[in-house]
């Protein structure tokens, strides 16, 4: 009796890579073609063309989603598509594309081999007009302990019109103001998360990269407690109150294990305080399953307030002040 044993390859990025091309792969999970200019994401509902691939300085072919949830290679598409890890989105399109065997029933989808090759390089472009804040705009940032001194350090600037690519994208008006968080340059590319607070949905479109982080330059060396919260308005809020804070870049992201750990040489107690939502406890949940040594929080629902900056503005600095010199009462108690 002859025995049969068929070894499986090692399932690698550059095994993928030998294949078939990152054009290949991309068009198969995102079901559109890879090419040039501004499209409506495929991964979401939208109504509004804010993606687009371009090679980074590695070459490397990403989709870049400005509204701030997405940005990756094909391998992160699957990731973010199926949730699921790295190691899995690799075995998951080794398996669509027969390149290992399964015992799945179900019928995979076609293959159909891309012929585009993506050659355009560099993130696109956000641009902005510049103008200086109304009245109105320091007033509604005032609602949240917000003043001009604290927005020029944070380097948040008042928007007359954004462009994308060069291409008109939205203007500001007296009942829709625009913000722009500015994040530096990067390969003489100008970064910023521009912010619609008026907006109900897809309130950010950014080209920054998802692992900046926001208010990280602002931090002071060291100190009792950080608060790692989930926007720059909350970061900025409570920096009013003398509380050091930083966000990630996108609610559903969170800070590198590398810069946790040295954050944590820094400062004695980190707090991680999201909404209230459901999003915000989802959000914590996952994040709490990586890194168990943090402390989570929100605020409780019996305020009705979903975050920092909205339990300001709702019961003022000397009550929010209260809130969190308790919650350091029962830190120092632990």
């Amino acid at each position: 009796m002859e025995l049969n044993f068929e070894l499986e390859p090692e399932i690698t990025k550059n095994y993928l890579l030998s294949k078939y091309s990152e054009e290949t792969y991309m068009e198969h999970y995102l079901g559109i073609p890879v090419k040039k200019g501004l499209f409506k994401s495929p991964l979401r509902s939208d109504s509004t063309p804010t993606c687009s691939f371009y090679r980074n300085k590695t070459g490397e072919l990403i989709f870049k989603d400005f509204r701030g949830d997405f940005y990756g290679n094909f391998i992160n598409v699957v990731m973010y598509k199926y949730s699921c890890s790295y190691h899995k989105a690799l075995r998951l399109i080794a398996q669509d594309f027969g390149l290992i065997k399964t015992n799945s029933q179900v019928k995979a989808k076609p293959i159909v081999i891309s012929e585009n090759k993506f050659e355009e390089t560099g993130p696109s472009r956000i641009q902005i007009e510049m103008q200086d804040f109304t009245k109105a705009e320091l007033e509604w940032w005032g609602d949240y302990g917000v003043n001009l001194k604290i927005l020029k350090k944070f380097n948040v600037f008042s928007c007359k019109s954004v462009f994308l690519n060069g291409n008109y994208f939205a203007a500001s008006a007296q009942h829709n103001p625009i913000f722009g968080y500015y994040g530096g340059k990067q390969d003489n590319l100008e970064l910023w998360r521009i912010y619609f607070p008026k907006r109900r949905n897809y309130r950010f479109i950014t080209n920054w990269e998802s692992k900046k982080i926001q208010g990280f330059k602002q931090l002071p060396k060291e100190g009792k407690l950080l608060v790692i919260t989930k926007s720059m308005k909350d970061v900025m809020c409570l920096y009013s109150m003398g509380i050091p804070a930083i966000a990630p870049n996108s609610e559903h992201l969170f800070i590198s294990e590398s810069v946790l750990e040295s954050l944590k040489q820094r400062f004695k107690h980190i707090i991680v305080l999201y909404d209230s939502d459901l999003a915000g406890l989802s959000n914590m949940k996952k994040f709490r399953k990586q890194f168990p040594d943090l402390i989570y929080t929100w605020i409780p629902r019996h305020y009705e307030a979903k975050d920092i900056s909205d339990f300001y503005k709702k019961y003022g600095r000397d009550k929010t002040l209260k809130f969190v010199k308790n919650f350091l009462i029962w830190l120092s108690k632990r």
